[in-house]
This record gives structure tokens, sequence and C-alpha cells, in this order.
């Protein structure tokens, strides 16, 4: 498990756990979850200053090449252990799953031109005919077969593996189908096809590269961008596919910049030596939107900003001491000052957007009625002394990594000492922030800790099922029997609006436990220069063939 310089985080699907009801026989893509969509050009979602955009103008024309920074340099192409921002952001232009999560949150076919749902555990997927890998291959069933099968080795220690958890078999049915068997119906399973975990990649191509593959030559796979030079620590290029079976891509060459030094990214911005790049610095916001070189523009993310309970054997461990820790956060000043003020506060682990798909009482009933994103400093001191944790220490790990993380502790130290308590902030280098997430000893003596979580699906359920009792990201063991079941229930669920009405029940359930602290919904940022134009605003850019779309502004 890996986070990225702004410590955005998602729960590694190789540690999901699903159990499921059957439902009546349900078919295709509007059972996939799924009707979500970013908010419309202009629309104030954040409530504090930054607007949220569907997208950025569409392309003129063509253009020989950009070059795009990442913060830091992939350790592998390999698609099966691609779950970070720098993996993601240069593979999903070079491999192609079965389905697509297109830049409006919406899944769509993908190198599978139909998935039909027969039985609550069966999915068939037909595939595109044609389509060439990117040494002139054609795709196969067998590919498929092949490639979702690496998922499943555990030879590979793939980050998608538990993606698999409920799969019995995959097999080809046909010269360009592919039937996946299920033990128990999953509604997770067909949404993450649109993710690296549905990725097909050829599987000639693939044996060939050996112990290399994902580290040097051909990633052997179908998408409008093929790899081409690799300058260790310093760049990776990719080259268009002419021979793709979609859009061609605008540009010939996009050169991915790898500068791991935050206000080196911004300068390179600035000075035209870099064209764009996702993941802003906040700190940075100001200084890009008002240089007059280029356009920063914000889209859903996702992305909820929380603090992380990783310890409920001490005082955290009363519900009281948690509700007033919520109750005292300044979550306006932590968007104003950690995020830029690009953000909207919230007492909702789930955003908005991953219950568009709902129907507009389902939301209302998910959203509405949850406790106040307001301070009310005398009750949070009235509920610590109630719980008798008056002068009690507590831990906060911070880290110089990004401003979500070092100020949204120091705002929970503030909020502690106003009623109470008292916060100790312990500080951990950067580079070893992620063993946090990895490693139980790194977190002995600590209570909590800034996480922004963002997500891979549009389906609330990504996010909840992070508190069923052993899940991977629930460090402080929150058990719930009712909750668990709930879990079991929706997991098992295909219909959507089924489906959310129990994810609703879930929803206030954990905003009533606080087994993480929400505090703001933070958006995708993205900045483009005066030359180029046509990346998507959303999250989608994870697993999207987004600079396909990038070409010439003018």
């Amino acid at each position: 498990m890996t986070t990225s310089p702004v410590q955005r985080l998602r729960r590694p699907s190789s540690r999901r756990g699903r159990i499921a009801a059957a439902t009546a026989v349900l078919s295709s893509f509007a059972l996939l979850a799924a009707c979500a969509g970013p908010p419309k050009s202009g629309t104030d979602s954040t409530g504090a200053g930054a607007k949220l955009s569907a997208s950025t103008p569409p392309a003129r024309g063509e253009i020989d090449s950009f070059t795009w920074a990442v913060y830091a340099e992939p350790p592998t192409l390999d698609y099966t252990v691609a779950f970070d921002y720098p993996q993601n952001t240069v593979l999903s232009n070079v491999c192609e799953s079965l389905m697509r999560w297109t830049p409006g949150l919406t899944v769509q076919p993908g190198l599978a031109r139909k998935a039909s749902n027969p039985d609550p555990n069966t999915w068939v997927y037909d595939l595109r005919a044609g389509v060439r890998f990117h040494d002139g291959r054609v795709m196969t069933a067998d590919d498929v077969v092949f490639s979702l099968g690496r998922q499943r080795d555990p030879k590979n220690a793939a980050a998608w593996a538990q993606t698999f958890r409920n799969v019995v078999s995959i097999a080809k049915t046909g010269p360009l189908q592919v039937t996946v068997r299920l033990k128990k119906p999953d509604s997770q399973f067909p949404q993450y096809m649109a993710t690296a975990a549905g990725v097909v990649a050829s599987k000639a191509g693939v044996e060939a590269a050996g112990k290399d593959y994902g580290t040097t030559g051909d990633l052997a796979c179908t998408g409008p961008f093929k790899l081409g030079t690799w300058a260790k620590g310093q760049s990776i290029e990719l080259d268009r596919f002419d021979g793709y079976w979609g859009t061609r891509a605008r540009a010939k060459k996009a050169v991915f910049r790898i500068l791991t030094d935050p206000s080196a990214r911004t300068n390179a911005m600035l000075s035209g030596e870099i064209d764009g790049g996702y993941l802003i610095p906040t700190e940075s916001y100001d200084r890009l939107r008002n240089s007059g070189v280029g356009t920063l523009t914000f889209g859903e993310g996702l992305s909820t900003v929380n603090v992380d309970i990783t310890n409920m054997h001490g005082p955290l461990g009363d519900l009281r001491v948690r509700r007033a820790l919520s109750l005292a956060l300044d979550r306006s000043g932590f968007v104003r000052a950690g995020l830029g003020g690009a953000g909207t506060v919230t007492t909702s682990l789930t955003t908005r957007a991953a219950w568009a798909a709902a129907s507009e009482q389902t939301r209302k009933d998910a959203l509405d009625g949850l406790p106040p994103a307001g301070q009310d400093i005398e009750k949070a001191r009235a509920l610590i002394k109630e719980a008798g944790a008056t002068g009690k220490t507590l831990t906060v790990a911070t880290s110089s990594i990004g401003q979500d993380v070092s100020l949204l502790a120091t705002a929970i130290q503030a909020a502690g000492t106003q009623i109470g308590l008292k916060i100790n902030l312990k500080t951990i280098a950067p580079n070893a922030f992620t063993a946090l997430f990895t490693d139980p000893k790194a977190r002995e003596g600590i209570d909590m800790f800034p996480l922004t979580y963002y997500q891979s699906i549009t389906d609330p359920l990504d996010l909840l099922t992070n508190f069923k009792t052993g899940a991977y990201l629930n460090f402080a063991d929150f058990s719930d029997k009712g909750y668990d079941a709930l879990v079991d229930q929706a997991t098992g669920v295909y219909e959507v609006e089924q489906r959310m009405r129990i994810e609703t029940e879930m929803q206030k359930r954990v905003a009533e436990q606080l087994p993480w602290i929400p505090v703001a919904e933070w958006p995708t940022a993205v900045f483009l220069n005066k030359r180029i134009t046509g990346a998507p605003t959303t999250i989608a850019y994870m697993y999207y063939p987004w600079a396909a779309d990038i070409g010439a502004a003018r």
C-alpha cells in the first residue's frame, strides 16, 4: 500500500471482503454502478470559491507532444499492482480494461462490447473484434482469461486480488467471449472491471517479457499510447499507437516528467517547462490560478478528507470523545488553509457524487440529517466532561507530506485543546508515512492520523465496506455485527436503487458511530497551460485514457 504526497488513499481491493444474497436474473450496463456524473460546468459545489467543471474545453487539433508532471516514479507499470496515482496516471493511457470508467464517472463498454448477467452468479463478457495489441497481435478470449488469471495468482501478489475473491472460474466460452462464474452474487465485481482489475494484456507479450514485465519494454496492451522510452528517475515517454481500435490520440507523444518536489512541479508549470498535471499542491492553487499562463480547473474527485481513528482502546473508545472532537473541529478553517479553499465541509464519509445513481429520495435520506459540520465547542466540552476524559492525552500523526495532512493534524490539536484534551503531534517523515497503512507497529502509540480516501468506482459501498469487522483499513477494530450484515447484504444486490437503500442505512450507522471523523470533500485539480486542452477533470483519469483527449488549444 502506498499513498501520494497529498495522501489520497484508495482501499486496496486485495483486502476486500464480499458476501452476497441473490436477486433475480439481471443484465448489462444499467446495473453496473453507475449513472453518476460530475457537476455541470460552473456549478459551485464546494461552497469555498472553487467551481467544479465537467471537463476542460475540447482540443481543436493535433499536437506533436505535451509534457505532464507526476510526483513520483512508478515502481512498475505491471497492471496487477497499479493501485496508486503515479502508476495509474500513466498506465490508463497504455492498458485498457473490459469496461471503461468515463469522465462522467459512469461505466461503459471497453474492450468488452457487451457485459451480461444471465444469472446472479455469472457474468459474460463479449469482446470487441479486431482489437490489436501494441505488438500487432489480435486480442482473443485467451488473452482475457490469462490477464484476469494473473490477478488471481497468489504468486503475483496482485493489489486487485480480492476483487476476484468470489470468482470460481474464468473461462473462454467462445473465440470472443469470456464467462466469469462467482461463488455468490457480487455487485462490486462488474464495477471493478472498469479499473486496472479488468485490464487485458497479450498473453504472448507478457510471457515473453517474463520477470521484466512492467519495468522495461512493451506492456503488451491495447491503449491509444504504447510505452516508449523510460529514463529511470527522470521521465516516461508514451508514443501514439496508430493501430488503436478507438479514436486516435490527438498527441503523437506524451512525456511524463518525474518531479518529486511540489515547488519544482509548480515552478515547471509556471515556466512552461511542463504543460500540465493532476494532483496540484494545494499551496500552489493561487499561484497557478492567478499566473496568466494557464488554467486551474477542478472536477469531481470522489474524495473525502477524514480523521482515521486507529486506537479505540483508550479515550477514543468512548463515542462521546469521538463526537466531541467532531464537534470541535474547525472544518471551514481547514478547507481554507489545508485545501486551498477548494473543498466543502462535510460530516459524510461518502461524497455526494457517489450517490448520483440513487433516487432523489434515497440521496436525501443518505445525506440529509447527518450531524452538523459547524463547531459547537460548549457541547463538545460537555461531552468530554461527561466521558471523564478531561486532561486525557491523545497522539495524532502528522507529516510534511502535504498540507491536507499537516494542517489537519494541527486542526485536530487545536480542537482537542479547546475542549480539555491534551493532543500531542508525532511527526513522521514523508517516506515513512505510508507505513501507517501497512505496518501495525508503525501505528503503535498513535490514536489518529489524517487520511484522504478516493473511490475507484461510483458506489458508496466502495468506502463503506471499510468499516466491516476485519476490513483492511479498519485499524481501530471497529465492530458492529448489524453493520457487517448490511455490508454483506449490499454486496449481493445488483439493482442499484435497492443496494443504495441498504447503503443509506450503512451511511447513517457510521455517521453515528464515527469510526472515522469526516472533515471535507476534496475535488480533483488539473492545470493546463495555454498550449493544450481536453483533459478530463474528474478522478476517472485513473482508469480512463485521458491523454488521448489532449490536443492543441488553438
